[in-house]
């Protein structure tokens, strides 16, 4: 019953009470608008969320399941280790694939740090042989002592170090998101009050020769409620639509393989920008309500 109560403050209802509000000015247009640019903006809060959750995802497998082991020693002695070393994984439990990387393959590499015209056959560069783990994994701490018997010079890289802090920080990002999810709506609330109290106070006169006849504060509070929540339903619809449609317009993340490229639903994720219209009416709702029956209250 009581929801069925609460239902009833957004439906339409008596229009006598209803002109209480005004239906065009300032307030109107602020409403509106401060719906719209909050939706708008939600819907890139909620679009980073996501494409940081599913980096965090992406990072944490990708580097959970590849290791490096990075070979140094004296030119005549590298071959002799690397296949020293590759005969070790194969006989280690839990490696499903090992394979040395090439010039070539270490070129691209170094490509972001030193550019195109690096000399890597002139250098002397460690020999790198990358790693890939099955279902099960293998033992870290087993396999570097079996190196360091069998290979000096290799040592085992399973990219804690790196995993951590990227995983951290996108986890982090997607926290992110979420708080400024919960301050656009903190500031749609503000923004929305704001709006209801000067409609309260231009309309004071009328509001208290309401009260003098007999109207509750209740029956004058909904008149606020419905006619605010519509137009943040309004501006709540149009924002979340452009924001969609402009996050449908970035880059996609096949394209260019980059985060921020890949800023954007996937899948079903995509219906989640339907919910911003709702809690921005359920806001629109509770901050007039709430501002309505205060202002109302303070009537003698």
């Amino acid at each position: 019953m009581k929801f069925i109560s609460r239902l009833a403050d957004i439906l339409p209802g008596d229009t006598r009470a209803d002109r209480v509000v005004p239906p065009s000015g300032f307030t109107v247009g602020l409403t509106v608008f401060t719906a719209g640019a909050m939706a708008f903006l939600a819907v890139f809060a909620l679009a980073l969320s996501l494409a940081s959750g599913r980096l965090a995802d992406r990072w944490s497998d990708a580097l959970a399941r590849t290791a490096t082991i990075r070979i140094s020693a004296p030119e005549g002695q590298m071959q002799a280790q690397t296949d020293a070393v590759m005969a070790v994984l194969v006989t280690t439990p839990g490696i499903a694939d090992a394979r040395v990387l090439t010039v070539e393959e270490q070129r691209v590499l170094l490509l972001p740090w030193f550019g195109p015209d690096l000399p890597v056959e002139e250098l002397p560069l460690p020999q790198l042989i990358e790693l890939i783990e099955d279902d099960t994994g293998f033992d870290g701490d087993s396999l570097r002592l079996r190196l360091a018997g069998e290979a000096p010079g290799a040592v085992l890289d399973d990219h804690t170090r790196w995993r951590r802090p990227l995983v951290a920080a996108a986890g982090r990002l997607r926290l992110l998101g979420w708080i400024s999810i919960v301050l656009i709506g903190a500031t749609t609330a503000a923004m929305i009050t704001l709006s209801a109290n000067a409609a309260l106070a231009a309309n004071e006169r009328v509001i208290r020769t309401l009260r003098l006849v007999g109207a509750r504060d209740l029956y004058i509070a909904r008149a606020f409620v419905r006619r605010f929540t519509g137009r943040a339903i309004q501006g709540a619809v149009i924002g979340t639509a452009l924001g969609v449609l402009a996050v449908a317009l970035l880059p996609s993340d096949q394209s260019a393989g980059g985060f921020l490229t890949g800023l954007g639903f996937q899948g079903w994720t995509w219906l989640w920008p339907l919910g911003i219209p709702v809690l921005a009416a359920l806001v629109a709702y509770g901050a007039t309500r709430a501002a309505a029956l205060r202002v109302l209250r303070g009537y003698t």
